[in-house]
């Protein structure tokens, strides 16, 4: 049974790094705003790499800071080592890179979010658009609420029908098991948006006390203060440090052994893979040349035992991951305590959208994230703070 819920300025769907940006440039811009997202404690996640910047990536998160974003004044408190990268090089090629501690970086920019004036955060699926010649007048979500505003924005992440897929074994799921949106795609097709398919993936986590550091070498933070935001004042002093090792040739061996059981190679993964993210498969493949591969080792967080292995994004199936873990140094009794997977995911092709980020078919309906094709947080959350400021 469907009911009216409530009217608002601008209602966002979804609450990754673009949904956050975008909810608080519209509310701090005075827009009475609605935050509608599967799981509350899912808000700001980070899905994959629990870092903030680097190159290319770090500038945007200046250009966020500038404008009135939240995501350097969030790492800024919430990082367990900030670092320059490529000091050795000119000033160009400098990038200011923050290793997150992820749970406190969501519970954060969730408070931030709760705290702010005109700023309504609920937890919801939304299921469908409420959409009048032409024009998008609202959302409907799954138990029926009804929730109308003059502008939507959808930053629905890897969750639009999202496939997690490993080896040869498949299931519908958004990232980190969380419930697909099935319906919102299903939804957006209809109005008759062009649709495409995506994939990402991320690496395997291992227990930090079953690493062997001596055979790493240790990468740690930088000694001077350094934030994204300028108008950060306190500074974190105690920093843990990352550590690098690199695949052996013994790595490549089990990878080209079992390439025909790559869900990349089988066929069995339809969507083109975005920039920036390529698996440790397509490196072997790609740069065959190369006898070894980088591997980062990084703490998620201050009080957790996983570490995320930098440089092992895949999609083989899980033995095979643990044969290929084990043939580093370092993490020859590494105990794994997630799997790496490949998430495929529907988007909407970004040739749809005005600069604004508005959809040209359908009025006062915005898109921002990985909903059109980004890479990275730190891109997400520009497009969302862009979408969030013209939508308001």
């Amino acid at each position: 049974m469907e009911y009216h819920a409530g009217s608002y300025d601008v209602i966002v769907v979804g609450a990754g790094h673009a949904g956050c940006e975008a909810a608080l440039a519209s509310a701090r811009m005075g827009a009475k705003t609605l935050v509608l997202t599967l799981n509350l404690d899912m808000v700001a996640f980070m899905p994959c790499n629990p870092s903030i910047g680097g190159p290319a990536k770090g500038i945007v998160v200046r250009e966020i800071d500038a404008l009135g974003g939240e995501m350097g004044r969030n790492i800024d408190k919430t990082h367990i080592q900030m670092r320059m990268l490529n000091t050795g090089k000119g000033p160009a090629v400098r990038a200011l890179r923050a290793q997150a501690d992820k749970h406190q970086y969501q519970k954060e920019m969730k408070n931030t979010l709760e705290k702010e004036e005109n700023l309504v955060l609920k937890q919801a699926m939304v299921k469908s658009l409420i959409v009048e010649d032409e024009e998008c007048k609202g959302v409907i979500t799954e138990t029926g609420a009804m929730y109308y505003a003059k502008s939507v924005i959808i930053t629905t992440g890897t969750f639009l029908r999202g496939k997690i897929i490993i080896g040869d074994f498949a299931y519908e799921s958004g990232p980190n098991n969380q419930r697909a949106s099935v319906d919102l795609s299903k939804n957006l097709k209809e109005l008759g948006l062009d649709m495409g398919r995506f994939k990402t993936g991320t690496p395997m986590r291992v227990k930090g006390q079953t690493i062997d550091y001596s055979k790493t070498e240790i990468q740690p933070g930088d000694e001077e203060r350094r934030a994204f935001s300028f108008e950060t004042t306190k500074f974190i002093t105690e920093q843990i440090p990352c550590w690098l090792t690199y695949t052996s040739p013994k790595t490549h061996e089990i990878i080209n052994a079992n390439l025909h059981r790559s869900p990349m190679y089988s066929g069995m993964i339809e969507g083109i893979g975005t920039r920036y993210c390529p698996s440790i498969e397509d490196k072997i493949v790609r740069f065959n040349d190369k006898p070894r591969h980088q591997i980062f080792l990084e703490p998620e967080g201050r009080n957790t035992e996983e570490v995320y292995v930098q440089g092992l994004s895949t999609s083989l199936p899980e033995e095979v991951q643990v044969e290929m873990v084990h043939s580093v140094p370092g993490l020859e009794n590494a105990e794994l305590m997630r799997a790496g997977y490949a998430i495929e995911y529907d988007m909407v092709h970004p040739t749809q959208l005005w600069p604004t980020l508005e959809t040209k078919q359908i009025q006062n309906l915005f898109t921002a994230g990985q909903i059109n094709g980004t890479s990275g947080y730190e891109e997400a959350a520009g497009q969302g703070l862009m979408a969030g400021i013209n939508a308001a």
